[in-house]
């Protein structure tokens, strides 16, 4: 039998079998891994678990999948609500005012920045005329919820007349 280095001393043997299945197992883990994963979910996806989200009140978590569904137009409108409910009232009307123009035949946004409107008591020409259109585009039976906030809208205007 040939003799070698590790066959005269057993410690070292052993330290070097003890090295060997270390660097063996510890090779997986030299290098780390990264993996790019696509979204799981679709935009729409995104936008029905906003709304989820939006209806419990959890509105920061709303809005972060709002944002991962903005290549519809319709997370515009959902992010203005966003905005509107966290009282970031120029958020809300910039988000609502490219709601309108991604939705034209939508009543929603603008009635929706016609309330915001009325709720500040600003701009009250404009929330008329936002609201007349939300009206004019109501589907036919959803009129009613765009009439009252136009006659909310006339109501602060005749107040604001007789000041």
């Amino acid at each position: 039998m040939k003799k070698t280095a590790l066959s005269h001393c057993p410690a070292r043997a052993a330290l070097f079998g003890i090295m060997l299945v270390m660097s063996v197992g510890l090779s997986g883990c030299a290098m780390p891994r990264i993996t790019l994963h696509e979204d799981a979910l679709t935009p729409q996806e995104h936008l029905e678990l906003g709304i989820s989200y939006e209806e419990k009140g959890e509105l920061k978590h709303a809005e972060e999948q709002y944002e991962q569904a903005k290549d519809l137009p319709e997370a515009w409108l959902y992010l203005g609500n966003v905005a509107f409910a966290s009282e970031k009232w120029l958020r809300a009307e910039r988000r609502y005012e490219k709601a309108i123009r991604l939705l034209p035949k939508d009543p929603r946004p603008r009635n929706n920045l016609a309330w915001l409107y009325y709720t500040r008591k600003r701009r009250l020409d404009r929330a008329k005329q936002l609201a007349q259109e939300a009206v004019a585009l109501a589907p036919r039976g959803e009129e009613k919820q765009y009439r009252d906030t136009l006659t909310s809208i006339r109501n602060a205007k005749d107040i604001q007349a007789l000041e």
